[in-house]
C-alpha cells in the first residue's frame, strides 16, 4: 500500500512538472507569436528603400497602415542620400512635383537654416534654379521622416524568395527573417520582388517598330572617334564592349551605363585624398589615349557645386569617356547578393582607376590633370564607406510588363490619362548603352539620347497612370511596382529620376494602404477614392498648361518653304540653350541661342542640338542654315552630318548674313541615302560668342 502511495505521489509530481512545462511552452509560444506579429508582420511591406521606396513607406504609414521598410543593403535612401546631391528637378515642371518630394526638400532647407546656415535654395520657387544639398543632410531628413511616420526600417534583408497563394504574395523570405503583409510594394531599382513574385518583366531596349518609337533601337548622336579599337592581335581594347553594331532599328538587352555620384571637395580642411586603386593597369585606358591623341576633348566628368564647399561628380552624358563603366551593369539584375557586391566593387575599381588615369597619365593634358588632382573625398561624408559613395547609380534595370506600358507616345503625344497618380516631366534622356569598335575603323559610343525637351530647360509633362504600377491581376494581386514600373526603355529614360520616383512612390504607398484596409486586390481599388487620398497628401494630378511660344508677326511658316525644313523646335538639345524672338524674321516661333558675347563656350557643358531624319530619296542634298547674323555671333559654329558611312563636318561663320533676299545661308553639299537615318548636329564646342539655331533646310540637288 505504501509503495502504491509513493508511486502515486511520484506520478502526481511528474504530471505537475509536465503541466508547468506545457504552460511555459504555451506562454512562450504566445510571446514568440506576439514578437513575430510586431516585428515580422505589417499591413504593408515595402522592399527597397530607394526614393520611391521610402516615400511609399511614409505615404502608407500616414494613411494609417502599419509599415515595414526592408532594405537589402545597409544603406537607406539609395541615390538621394548616396551622392546624387544636385537635384534633377531643375529640368522638370516643379509645380507638378509636390507631396512628399516638396516636403522633403523644404525639410532639407530647414535643416540648414535651423543650424544658422544660409538656405541652399528656395523650394517655394518652382522655377528651373538648381537645388543642391549635402548627402548627410539628405540622410538625416529621410530618417527623420520615416521615424515620424512610424515606419519600422530593417536593413540587410536580402530577398531570397516569396511564398504565394494563387496570385497573392503571403510572405517574403530574406536572409534575415520572413515577413508577412497584406500588400507589398517593390521599391527596388531592379524590380527584385516583382521578379521573385512571377510578374512579367523585360530588360534592355525595344526595337523602333515594337512601340513605334523613333528614339528606340540604336542611337548614335555622338561623333564617331577616328581611332582603332583593336590591339595588335585584333582583340577589342579594354573599355570597348563589342565590334558588332547590329541593325539600328533593332532592340537589345543592353541597359544605360551605371556609375557613382561622387561627393568631392577641394577644401583642404575637409579633403580626404582619393586612394590609388589596387592593381592599376595603365593598359586598360589605351583606347582613351588614342582618343586624346586624335584630338578628343570630351574626357572627364561633370562637377556640380554643392553647399559646404563640395562638388557632385557625375558621369558626363555628352562625354566619350567618363565615370560610367559602359556595359558593366548589364548582368546586375540577375546577380545574387554576392555577385552584386562584386559588380559594385568592379564599378568602384573602374572609378578609382579612371580618376588615377586622369590625374597621372602623360597622355592627359596637364590642365586636365591639375584640375582633377585638386579633388578629394569629403571627410564628413560616408565615413563608414571610407568616404566613397555607397550607392551605385542604377539608372535602369528590369521593367515590369504590367497593365499599361508607358512609351514615347505617352510622353510626347498623348500625355493625359484617366487614372493618374503622379506627373512626370523629366526630359527623355539616356546615357551610353555600349561602346563599339568598327572593323573598318572608328569607335562609337552608342545609346545616348540627349535630353528631349518641351521647351529649353524643361521636359514634357505627362501623367503616370495607376495601371503602369500594377501587375496583371492573374500574376499578382497585392503588389505595386512604382520604380521598376511598366514602360519602355525610352519611357524609363524620362521616368528614371529620383523626383519622379518619389511622387510615384507616394502614390503607390497610398494605394497600398487603401488596398490593405479594404482587403481589396490592388487592381480593384476604386480610383476615385485613391485620387481623393492622393490630393489630400498634396499630389498634383492636373497637367500644367504649357503655353505655346507666342507667334510673331514676323515669323515664317516652315510649310511655306521648299525642301525639308528642320525647325529648332524639333531638335534634341543638351547644354544651355535659350529662346528668343528679338531678331526678325525667323522661322516659326523664334530661335535658340547659346553662349555669351565675346565669351568662349563653357567647356564643362558644350551645348548641342541634334536632328534625326530619314530623307525620302537617296542622293546629293544642299544643306542650308537660318540664323540671325550679327557681329556678336560665333565665326566657327561646328555642324556635323552623318548618314550611314558618310560623315562630313562644316564650320559656319554666323557673323556673315545669308545671300541678299535669302533666309538661309548655304553650308555645303552632302550625300544622303534613304536607308539610313541622317543625323545633323550643331555644337558650341570651341566657339566664342553666340551660337544661333533657327532652322536647317535640305534641298535635293
Amino acid at each position: 500500500m505504501k509503495s502504491i502511495t509513493m508511486q502515486s505521489c511520484f506520478t502526481t509530481f511528474i504530471l505537475h512538472i509536465l503541466l508547468i512545462a506545457a504552460l511555459s511552452a504555451t506562454s512562450g509560444q504566445k510571446a514568440m507569436s506576439q514578437e513575430r506579429k510586431t516585428a515580422y508582420e505589417a499591413d504593408v511591406i515595402v522592399y527597397g528603400s530607394t526614393p520611391g521606396g521610402f516615400c511609399a513607406a511614409i505615404a502608407a504609414a500616414r494613411e494609417g497602415a502599419t509599415v515595414l521598410l526592408l532594405e537589402p543593403t545597409d544603406h537607406i535612401g539609395a541615390m538621394s542620400t548616396g551622392g546624387l546631391s544636385h537635384c534633377d528637378s531643375n529640368q522638370m515642371v516643379r509645380s507638378t512635383v509636390m507631396g512628399l518630394f516638396d516636403e522633403w526638400h523644404k525639410r532639407v532647407v530647414k535643416d540648414y537654416t535651423d543650424r544658422g546656415l544660409k538656405a541652399p535654395y528656395d523650394p517655394t520657387r518652382k522655377d528651373q534654379s538648381k537645388w543642391t544639398f549635402e548627402p548627410h543632410v539628405a540622410m538625416r531628413v529621410t530618417l527623420q521622416m520615416l521615424d515620424e511616420a512610424g515606419v519600422k526600417v530593417l536593413t540587410e534583408r536580402y530577398l531570397l524568395s516569396v511564398t504565394k497563394e494563387g496570385p497573392r504574395i503571403r510572405s517574403l523570405i530574406t536572409k534575415n527573417g520572413t515577413f508577412t503583409a497584406r500588400v507589398f510594394v517593390d521599391g527596388t531599382y531592379e524590380g527584385d520582388l516583382m521578379a521573385a513574385a512571377g510578374v512579367d518583366w523585360t530588360i534592355g531596349r525595344e526595337s523602333r517598330e515594337e512601340y513605334g518609337e523613333s528614339l528606340a533601337g540604336k542611337q548614335y548622336p555622338k561623333q564617331k572617334m577616328n581611332i582603332n579599337g583593336f590591339d595588335a592581335e585584333g582583340r577589342l581594347l579594354p573599355l570597348i564592349t563589342t565590334d558588332s553594331a547590329a541593325d539600328e532599328e533593332s532592340g537589345d538587352s543592353n541597359v544605360m551605363t551605371y556609375s557613382f555620384r561622387l561627393c568631392l571637395t577641394e577644401a583642404p580642411d575637409n579633403l580626404v585624398p582619393i586612394p590609388k586603386p589596387d592593381h592599376y593597369d595603365p593598359a586598360r585606358f589605351e583606347v582613351v589615349r588614342r582618343a586624346l591623341k586624335a584630338g578628343e576633348k570630351r574626357i572627364g566628368f561633370d562637377l556640380y557645386p554643392l553647399p559646404g564647399g563640395k562638388l557632385d561628380g557625375n558621369n558626363s552624358i555628352g562625354g566619350q569617356f567618363s565615370l560610367g563603366l559602359v556595359g558593366g551593369g548589364n548582368d546586375w539584375h540577375l546577380a545574387d547578393e554576392a555577385e552584386r557586391k562584386s559588380i559594385w566593387e568592379a564599378h568602384k575599381q573602374y572609378t578609382l582607376e579612371f580618376i588615377h588615369f586622369l590625374t597621372t597619365d602623360p597622355a592627359v593634358p596637364q590642365e586636365t590633370r591639375d584640375r582633377y588632382a585638386r579633388l578629394g573625398f569629403c571627410r564628413d561624408e560616408f565615413a563608414s564607406y571610407n568616404h566613397f559613395s555607397p550607392a551605385l547609380y542604377v539608372r535602369e534595370s528590369r521593367r515590369m510588363q504590367g497593365m499599361y506600358i508607358i512609351s514615347q507616345k505617352d510622353i510626347l503625344e498623348e500625355p493625359e490619362k484617366d487614372d493618374p497618380i503622379a506627373i512626370s516631366s523629366f526630359p527623355i534622356d539616356s546615357h551610353d548603352c555600349q561602346r563599339i569598335a568598327f572593323k573598318d575603323g572608328g569607335v562609337s559610343n552608342e545609346g545616348t539620347i540627349f535630353p528631349v525637351r518641351r521647351i529649353p530647360g524643361q521636359g514634357f509633362a505627362y501623367h503616370v497612370p495607376y495601371r503602369s504600377i500594377l501587375p496583371r491581376p492573374e500574376q499578382c494581386d497585392n503588389l505595386l511596382v512604382p520604380v521598376a514600373l511598366s514602360c519602355t526603355h525610352v519611357g524609363i529614360s524620362s521616368l528614371r529620376i529620383e523626383g519622379t520616383w518619389m511622387v510615384i512612390g507616394q502614390g503607390a504607398g497610398i494605394a497600398a494602404a487603401l488596398a490593405a484596409s479594404q482587403d481589396h486586390a490592388v487592381q480593384e481599388l476604386d480610383y476615385q477614392i485613391l485620387r481623393s487620398r492622393l490630393l489630400v497628401q498634396q499630389q498634383v494630378l492636373e497637367l500644367p498648361a504649357v503655353p505655346e511660344f507666342a507667334p510673331s508677326s514676323d515669323s515664317i511658316s516652315a510649310k511655306s518653304l521648299p525642301g525639308i525644313i528642320l525647325d529648332d523646335s524639333q531638335a534634341t538639345l543638351t547644354g544651355n540653350w535659350s529662346r528668343s524672338t528679338n531678331f526678325k524674321p525667323h522661322i516659326e516661333n523664334g530661335y535658340l541661342f547659346s553662349g555669351e558675347k565675346e565669351s568662349p563656350a563653357n567647356r564643362e557643358q558644350i551645348a548641342t542640338a541634334s536632328f534625326r531624319i530619314k530623307v525620302p530619296e537617296s542622293g546629293e542634298y544642299q544643306l542650308l542654315m537660318a540664323y540671325s547674323a550679327h557681329e556678336t555671333r560665333a565665326i566657327n559654329v561646328p555642324v556635323t552630318v552623318s548618314c550611314g558611312t558618310f560623315t562630313k563636318k562644316f564650320a559656319v561663320n554666323q557673323t556673315q548674313p545669308p545671300p541678299p533676299g535669302q533666309l538661309f545661308a548655304p553650308v555645303g553639299n552632302i550625300q544622303l541615302d534613304n536607308e539610313h537615318e541622317t543625323i545633323i548636329s550643331i555644337s558650341s564646342e570651341n566657339t566664342t560668342g553666340f551660337v544661333i539655331l533657327d532652322a536647317l533646310q535640305l534641298l535635293p540637288k
